[in-house]
C-alpha cells in the first residue's frame, strides 16, 4: 500500500494518510499501532495529553520498520507553553516514544487566555533548529493566532491541524492557510460519529457507485481536497478499510455534492472551539 505524500514548507514530505491514536486506551495502543503498521500505515499521530506515547513507542520499536520509513507526530499540551516547559515537554515525549526526534511537533491549542502560544511557537522553532523535530506546526489555530505568531517569527507553521469534516469545513481558515503554504490536517475527519454523516445521500450514492464504504468515500474526499487525514479506529478490519482508498477516484460531481454538506455559520462543529480551550 503506497500512501501519497505532501510536500511541506519545511522541505520535508508527510504521508497524506496516517493513523491517529486520540482516545485509544494506553493498554490498547501498542496493539492498535502494530495493526496499523501491518496494514501499511507509516504515519502515526499522537499527543502528550493522549497518555499513550509510550504505547506508540513500543509499537514502533517492535515493528522492526526503519526509522526513516516512519513519520511520527506529537503535540505540546496547553499547560506546558510557558517558560522552559516546552523544552521539558518535548524531552518527555521523545523519551516515551523512544525517539531522538519527531517528524512533526505541534502546539496543541492556542489557549489564548494563557497568553503563551507565541512563546511556545518560538520554542518549537528552536527545537526544529536543534533537530528535535524535523517540522513544526500548530493545531486548532485560528487566523488571529496565526497572525500573532507571524508577527514574532519568520517561520511559518508547516501544518495547522484542525477539526474538519463535511459538515464543518472551515473554508475561510483553510483558504488563508493555503495562500501561505500551510498544509491542513483534518482531525475528526468522519465527524467523530456525532452526526449521521455516513447516511448522507450524496455519500451513500458515491459509495454505491464506487463499490466502497461511506467512510472510505469521505476519507477519499479529504485526500482529493489535498488535506492530510488520520482516521482513528481500534478495529483491525476498519483500520485496513480506512487505508484502502487509493484505488478509486471521486468524480467532480461526487466532490461537489460532499462539499455542499458544509453547515452554514460553522454550526456543524462537533468539537471544542479554540477560544474555549485553555
Amino acid at each position: 500500500m503506497t500512501v501519497p505524500e505532501i510536500s511541506l514548507n519545511s522541505g520535508f514530505n508527510i504521508p497524506q494518510l496516517g493513523y491517529g491514536v486520540f482516545k485509544v486506551d494506553a493498554a490498547d495502543t501498542e496493539r492498535s499501532v502494530l495493526d496499523a503498521l501491518e496494514a501499511g500505515y507509516r504515519h502515526i499521530d499522537t499527543a502528550a495529553i493522549y497518555g499513550n506515547e509510550e504505547g506508540v513507542g513500543r509499537a514502533l520499536a517492535a515493528s522492526g520498520i526503519a526509522r526513516d520509513e516512519l513519520y511520527v507526530t506529537t503535540k505540546l499540551w496547553n499547560n506546558r507553553q510557558a517558560g522552559d516547559e516546552p523544552d521539558k515537554a518535548i524531552a518527555e515525549s521523545l523519551g516515551k516514544l523512544g525517539l531522538d526526534h519527531v517528524d512533526l511537533y505541534l502546539v496543541h491549542w492556542p489557549t489564548p487566555e494563557r497568553g503563551a502560544f507565541v512563546h511556545a511557537w518560538q520554542r518549537l522553532v528552536a527545537f526544529r533548529d536543534q533537530g528535535l523535530a524535523r517540522s513544526v506546526g500548530v493545531s486548532n489555530f485560528l487566523i488571529p493566532h496565526l497572525e500573532a505568531i507571524g508577527r514574532e517569527s519568520d517561520v511559518r507553521p508547516a501544518v495547522n491541524q484542525i477539526e474538519l469534516h463535511p459538515a464543518y469545513q472551515q473554508r475561510e481558515l483553510t483558504d488563508w492557510c493555503a495562500q501561505r503554504g500551510i498544509a491542513i490536517e483534518a482531525w475528526g475527519p468522519l465527524g467523530q460519529g456525532k452526526y449521521p454523516l455516513l447516511e448522507e445521500p450524496a455519500i451513500v450514492a458515491a459509495a454505491a457507485a464506487h463499490g466502497k464504504s461511506a467512510a472510505q468515500v469521505v476519507l477519499r474526499w479529504h485526500i482529493q481536497e489535498g488535506r492530510i487525514v488520520f482516521p482513528k479506529s481500534t478495529n483491525p478490519d476498519r483500520i485496513r478499510e480506512n487505508i484502502d482508498i487509493f484505488d478509486f477516484e471521486l468524480s467532480a460531481d461526487d466532490m461537489a455534492a460532499i462539499s455542499a454538506l458544509d453547515v452554514p455559520g460553522g454550526a456543524g462543529r462537533v468539537g471544542s472551539h479554540p477560544l474555549d480551550v485553555n
